[in-house]
């Protein structure tokens, strides 16, 4: 068994990203800039943005964080968006979900200008994705792509079994995996809540996908021997003996599926670093295309 390791992987294209902007910068040209918006103080969205501002000084890009309070009125926080899709500084934005209930969040969506969207949540985003033309791909499953890509892991021809089926990253990665593309050329499946026999379906993946948001949802048995095992999904747990009160926990239960696979993503450190180096990829991405204009 070969960890997948995330952390270090999401470095390295740190790297090669920050690499890129002292050559922007080198010849004059415009240091990309990020913007996220956090309406309220949820404690996993606080961290989770945090962490992006120390990517974007990481690698040399501008950040703005706008925070928004929780009672904000929807259209209130459209104006925002409008004021950043107006303004020529900013490459790329994201608003930070979940939102407050009263705040409709496909309407959210739907007013980032597809040209900053490097979340890649987009309408527009997601149909030149599906087409397979040049766009921002959604962060966390553009991360699964680059891991897949870099630990040199054959897809052609294998059968993939993604579990879950959001818009944000199960949805497109059953996509992505099927395209004709390295990595992709994959035979797909796409289980979820629905699913009758999902633990037979799992049994029969070469890779297996978990986004589905239940902790240790998927264990040893259901595990194919050999296979390339993906876990997308972090929850935190309560635990006493953490100081924190806390541990945080995958789709997969690790210890009993790691004994059956080739490769397997931890929890932290596999996925997640992962999605946040992908959208300084989208970032960067984004600062380039708007230099061709």
């Amino acid at each position: 068994m070969q960890i997948l390791d995330g952390k270090q992987t999401a470095e390295q294209i740190k790297a090669e990203i920050a690499d890129e902007v002292n050559r922007i910068k080198a010849r004059g040209g415009k240091v990309p800039h990020l913007a996220a918006i956090l309406v309220g103080n949820d404690g996993a969205s606080e961290t989770y943005v945090a962490n992006k501002v120390l990517d974007c000084k990481q690698v040399g890009f501008d950040s703005t964080l706008i925070r928004l309070p929780a009672d904000i009125t929807e259209q209130a926080l459209l104006d925002h968006i409008q004021q950043l899709n107006e303004n020529s500084d900013i490459d790329g934005f994201i608003v930070q979900v979940p939102l407050p209930k009263h705040i409709d969040e496909t309407r959210v969506t739907l007013a980032i200008s597809p040209a900053k969207d490097v979340d890649g949540f987009s309408p527009a985003s997601v149909g030149r994705m599906c087409l397979a033309l040049p766009t921002f791909i959604s962060a966390t499953p553009n991360g699964v792509m680059e891991l897949l890509k870099r630990y040199q892991i054959g897809t052609a021809g294998k059968h993939c079994v993604v579990v879950g089926r959001s818009n944000i990253v199960g949805t497109p990665m059953s996509i992505l995996m099927s395209r004709n593309s390295n990595p992709g050329n994959a035979t797909v499946t796409l289980v979820h809540s629905r699913t009758p026999n999902m633990a037979d379906i799992c049994r029969t993946a070469d890779i297996l996908i978990v986004a589905i948001g239940k902790p240790d949802f998927v264990t040893g048995d259901m595990v194919k021997e050999g296979a390339v095992v993906i876990d997308v999904g972090i929850t935190r747990v309560a635990d006493a003996s953490k100081a924190s009160g806390f541990r945080l926990t995958g789709d997969v239960h690790f210890e009993s599926v790691k004994t059956k696979c080739a490769f397997i993503t931890p929890v932290p450190g596999g996925v997640g670093p992962m999605t946040r180096a992908s959208l300084l990829q989208n970032t960067l991405k984004a600062q380039a295309l708007r230099e061709q204009l």
